[in-house]
């Protein structure tokens, strides 16, 4: 069983900043990919980061391409999504999403567990 807690949303004023945070317990944390994905109103879950086990390799959907940064501190059990630049269009229910193997991927159904959630509002 693995537990998602995500922290560090909030309201933000567009071009800020917010720094997402996801702890996971369990110890097969450094061994796993991980990944943020979103949700707006009315929207469907969309991919935004994914990253490898070691940290090696990265994925970011084209929205957030230059703008988000996703990172894994695997001696916390933690992974983190600067996001910079903000947009309007950034405001949504961010989740992170752990996945058993070392291969990240894009997909929301290859992901095994999820967390609750944390609103990032962007405002204009």
């Amino acid at each position: 069983q693995v537990q998602l807690v995500e922290s560090g949303g909030g309201l933000v004023q567009v071009g800020g900043s917010l720094r997402l945070a996801c702890a996971a317990s369990g110890r097969s944390f450094s061994s796993s990919a991980m990944g943020w994905f979103r949700q707006a109103p009315g929207k469907e879950r969309e991919f935004v980061a994914a990253i490898s086990w070691s940290g090696g390799t990265t994925y970011y959907a084209d929205s957030v391409k230059g703008r988000f940064a996703i990172s894994r501190d695997n001696a916390k059990n933690t992974v983190y999504l600067q996001m910079n630049s903000l947009k309007p269009e950034d405001t949504a229910v961010y989740f992170c999403a752990f996945r058993f193997g070392v291969r990240a991927s894009t997909r929301a159904d290859e992901y095994d567990y999820w967390g609750q959630g944390t609103q990032v509002t962007v405002s204009s």
